[in-house]
């Protein structure tokens, strides 16, 4: 890696950590001397980067947390990277999140330069990947489920259970197992506190009820 990369990651890989890192975690990392670290550290410092360090749990070498850097720009290799493997996650159903999925996709790309964006489709085309979809999933549900986990919200559910039977429960949705083949909600009934696993492609929303005019 050339000097002035590696320096533009070392300011990236520091802008995305919450916690310090060490110089010698950074030798390692990029694979030069610790003297090497140490004149790049202090290259940042000179232009205008302020790295600090800090002593004790948690500490090690950091960005000023009231600095913010410009927006991460992205080449044509990182971006086909990204976008495959989101594509691929999309495609393959790995997430439910599908619609955000594509917007952060479509930010991937809109942030490159056309002559990225030409080198970028010359790599997807060469990139493909082969599995199992996952079960299909209502979009109605997919959307609700996804806004419900993020903003921490019940949610009223109807479902169907292995026997065919079904049932409805008002839950607040812990976490998602995404298993090969399906998708388990892992929640909690907000009635009985009781721990739920729903599988995602069983599910239906339950419509508001709504008040009866006078």
């Amino acid at each position: 890696m050339r000097r002035q990369a590696r320096l533009f990651a070392i300011a990236e890989h520091l802008r995305a950590r919450r916690s310090g890192v060490t110089a010698d975690e950074l030798a390692a990392r990029y694979q030069v001397s610790i003297r090497t670290i140490f004149r790049d550290l202090e290259s940042l410092r000179d232009a205008s980067l302020p790295i600090v360090a800090d002593r004790g749990r948690g500490g090690g070498l950091s960005l000023d947390r009231s600095y913010a850097l410009p927006p991460v720009n992205f080449n044509a290799r990182e971006a086909a990277v990204l976008v495959a493997l989101g594509r691929w996650a999309a495609e393959q159903r790995l997430l439910p999140f599908v619609d955000t999925l594509n917007g952060a996709l479509d930010k991937v790309r809109g942030a490159l330069s056309a002559s990225a964006q030409r080198e970028l489709t010359s790599h997807l085309a060469s990139l493909r990947f082969v599995g199992v979809p996952g079960l299909p999933v209502r979009k109605e549900v997919r959307r609700a489920v996804e806004e419900a986990w993020f903003e921490q919200q019940p949610i009223a559910l109807r479902y169907s259970r292995g026997d065919g039977s079904r049932g409805e429960r008002t839950v607040k949705v812990r976490g998602l197992l995404m298993e090969r083949g399906r998708t388990l909600v892992e929640c909690e009934d907000v009635s009985t506190g009781e721990p739920r696993s729903l599988r995602l492609d069983r599910l239906e929303l339950v419509e508001p009820k709504r008040r009866r005019s006078r």
